[in-house]
């Protein structure tokens, strides 16, 4: 029977595990389990003892859990910078949403406008704010349709049956997902780059083999399947 290696994933890097998942499976001869989600909820589910070998959250994240002894520090590998941006459908116009008073009227002709948690998400809790300092929180509260993470807010706004919607989430949760294309990174002012790394966790079973499912994410073999899925490498 082959080994089992933990993953808890924040949803940004759901499509790039999915894509390393076979080769590294094979190579190592295992079966990786998975769980993504937003960042807040993998870690209350790494805090309530989920098994987990590997887990890819936010870089201050893994700093705290560093610091707590919760994972191996020195195992700590750098993903990459993903930013927050405007999604549409593919077959929908692209709006304009290059200054905060464009991205005012885009919104606000939506009729639905789907977004990740807005509590325990990286990006769903910044969108909520964006739309606080746009002042049109309370204007289209009621075309709001938060899901559990990005990737699912994606997977419905595709689905989407009204006339204008439009989304918000992460690059790679944007880019990953069929049917919906990524307009633009939020206006400077919004701006939004959040990095991710992975690190081996202290209670690992197989540290070795939890080690290489890190080189297989953030390695240079996976360079390749970063860029193309929405994460920037941070500069030496």
């Amino acid at each position: 029977m082959s080994a089992t290696v933990h993953l808890l994933s924040a949803g940004a890097a759901q499509g790039l595990a999915r894509a390393v998942e076979p080769g590294f499976a094979a190579a190592a001869g295992v079966v990786l389990t998975a769980r993504f989600g937003a960042v807040g909820k993998m870690r209350e589910l790494f805090e309530s003892d989920e098994p987990c070998d590997v887990i890819v959250l936010t870089a201050t994240m893994i700093d705290a859990l560093a610091a707590a002894g919760a994972v191996r520090g020195e195992t700590r590998a750098s993903i990459g910078l993903v930013r927050t941006g405007i999604a549409v459908r593919d077959a929908d116009p692209a709006p304009d949403v290059a200054t905060p008073e464009a991205l005012r009227s885009a919104l606000l002709a939506a009729d639905a406008i789907y977004l990740p948690d807005p509590e325990r998400s990286t990006a769903g809790i910044h969108f909520a704010k964006v739309l606080r300092e746009l002042a049109i929180t309370t204007r289209v509260r009621d075309r709001l349709h938060p899901l559990p993470n990005g990737a699912a807010a994606m997977r419905e706004l595709a689905a989407a049956a009204s006339a204008r919607p439009i989304g918000c989430t992460q690059h790679t949760e944007i880019l990953y997902t069929p049917g919906v294309r990524l307009v633009a990174a939020l206006p400077r002012q919004f701006e939004l780059a959040t990095e991710y790394q992975a690190a081996v966790t202290a209670r690992a079973g197989d540290v070795a083999m939890a080690q290489r499912l890190v080189a297989a994410l953030a390695g240079p073999g996976a360079s390749a399947l970063r860029k193309a899925g929405g994460f920037e490498e941070i500069a030496a």
